[in-house]
């Protein structure tokens, strides 16, 4: 039987922490627009801060609908699975904002992350303050191993200079408004801190 809880914390925050993969959601207001759902998991690049917080690090590579929804109405969900283990389901429920490169609090956020996490392609840290916090059974949810972290995309992209990732996103679709036209990543890009 599912339960609600009033913050991140013991175990709840240890299954959240041990997940390798877990998934975002976000949807415009406009009930024609598309929700978007995206995976996420690269080690390092996502962290609790406190209780009702947690953040993870945005990088390029695709579409900005995550930061469009955001800057539109806040709403957000992130959900992991327990693929080995117990049979859990945890969700975030809550409100997201985009820190961008050039906001004061970029640095201070950065810092909460490994080490070495952030990338060439960072574009910004998503930071959501909790309001609902649930699991569930995950009977359904199938077994399977974790053999790695792919390192195509990180790869790929620590080939090119900030400047040369500024101009892969202001050359991509979606990058500086959504597919439903609304607006996303600052373009250009703002410079990283120093």
């Amino acid at each position: 039987m599912g339960k609600t809880y009033e913050r991140i914390e013991g175990r709840l925050r240890r299954f959240i922490e041990s997940q390798p993969v877990y998934f975002v959601a976000t949807a415009p207001l406009s009930a024609d627009g598309h929700v978007n759902l995206s995976p996420k998991g690269r080690s390092g690049t996502f962290t609790v801060i406190d209780e009702l917080t947690v953040a993870y690090l945005d990088f390029g590579g695709s579409t900005a609908e995550t930061i469009a929804h955001l800057r539109e109405n806040g709403r957000i969900t992130l959900m992991w699975c327990a693929f080995d283990g117990p049979p859990t389901v945890v969700r975030v429920h809550g409100r997201g904002e985009p820190v961008f490169r050039d906001d004061p609090r970029f640095a201070g956020l950065l810092e909460r992350f490994d080490p070495g996490a952030d990338g060439s392609a960072l574009r910004a840290i998503v930071l959501v303050r909790a309001d609902r916090i649930s699991d569930s059974c995950g009977f359904a949810v199938p077994f399977m191993d974790y053999r790695g972290d792919r390192t195509l995309h990180e790869e790929y992209f620590d080939r090119k200079t900030d400047e040369e990732f500024s101009a892969y996103c202001e050359g991509k679709d979606h990058i500086a408004t959504s597919i439903d036209g609304l607006p996303a990543l600052p373009l250009p890009l703002p410079a990283r801190p120093a």
